[in-house]
């Protein structure tokens, strides 16, 4: 109103509800709201295909307490919004070494399988095998199996064998999903199966 169309600034400001040193003194950000973006802004770039939830949840150990929505603020001015992406036709013979397990409890396999009872109903089942010893570690069945539900079958397998220190799957949403890479996050290793593409893959 002021440039555009030449209000006075007291009128101006009145009319918006604005307080005349607010406008003249607009508010900088503070070192902490500037070291925070700049996290930000590094870990978007590392990590081309996470959205701001994801990053926030990177981001609590070095800045706990840190809000969501103020994560999401920061994000977006600093336009970091991922695209959606087209999938890419990849020859049929692209694959990813496998790098075979040389003790227990090195490498935890997991994939999903899945049946139905004579009513219809669809049954899910997560198996979890030590790549090493083809061991069963454990087997969960249930109607449906979330990421969540995921880690709740690896941390109970863990308190009688120990955590592996990597464990190996496909790029399904319960193991892309935010519960499971928190879990992965805490100091387990995650493997894409051959068959995915190496940029699929992260610690």
């Amino acid at each position: 109103m002021v440039i555009k169309h030449h209000f006075p600034e007291r009128r101006a400001c009145r009319l918006v509800g604005l307080s005349r040193d607010s406008y003249r003194h607009p508010p900088k950000a503070d070192q902490a709201t500037l070291d925070l973006q700049e996290k930000i802004v590094e870990i978007a770039h590392v990590r081309r295909r996470f959205g701001y939830r994801r990053i926030h949840d990177l981001l609590r150990p070095q800045f706990p307490g840190v809000n969501h929505k103020r994560v999401y603020r920061l994000y977006c001015e600093a336009d970091l919004a991922v695209r959606r992406r087209k999938k890419a036709k990849r020859p049929v013979n692209e694959r990813v070494p496998l790098q075979l397990a040389r003790t227990v409890n090195e490498v935890w396999s997991m994939d999903f399988v899945s049946d139905s009872l004579s009513s219809g109903r669809r049954l899910k089942y997560l198996t979890v095998a030590d790549d090493f010893s083809h061991e069963s570690v454990d087997i969960a069945v249930d109607f449906g199996i979330s990421g969540q539900y995921v880690t709740r079958v690896l941390d109970q397998a863990a308190r009688f064998r120990g955590y592996p220190q990597a464990v190996r799957t496909d790029n399904g949403p319960e193991f892309t999903s935010r519960a499971f890479m928190a879990w992965v996050h805490r100091g387990v290793e995650r493997h894409a199966w051959p068959d995915q593409c190496p940029e699929d893959q992260f610690p």
